[in-house]
């Protein structure tokens, strides 16, 4: 669910993630819809990475 709002709307999927200021950067990049495609990308690899950090967490555990 989070890839396909990191694909449609990619700032809004920065706040899913507890990223609110990249959410806002991403925001005003998506405003532009050359941005778009450079904000979707953005969304995706910081979903990738938040997917990566809780996999450690709960590995610390």
């Amino acid at each position: 669910m989070r890839l396909i709002l990191a694909l449609l709307l990619p700032w809004l999927q920065f706040f899913t993630i507890g990223r609110p200021f990249a959410g806002l950067i991403c925001f005003f990049l998506q405003i532009t819809i050359i941005g778009w495609i450079p904000a979707a990308i953005w969304s995706v690899y910081a979903l990738s990475q938040y997917k990566t950090d809780q996999k450690i967490k709960a590995l610390k555990r």
